[in-house]
């Protein structure tokens, strides 16, 4: 089991707290670097959400 496998699984059910955490990262990089680096901080995001399943649920509207 690779150690990406081993990190999904231990997330796996607890999609609205991984979706906090992105969220929470991405705010604070763009803090740090006064927003000079905000598209490629959008993109990492964005790339672990797929990744981690942190997408927009059910009840949600999708990103635009």
């Amino acid at each position: 089991m690779s150690m990406m496998d081993k990190i999904k699984s231990m997330l796996k059910g607890h999609e609205s707290q991984t979706e906090k955490g992105i969220d929470k990262t991405g705010d604070m990089a763009d803090d740090k670097s006064r927003g000079k680096f905000k598209g490629q901080v959008d993109t990492g995001q964005e790339k672990l959400r797929d990744e981690f399943g942190g997408g927009p649920g059910p009840d949600q509207p999708p990103r635009p």
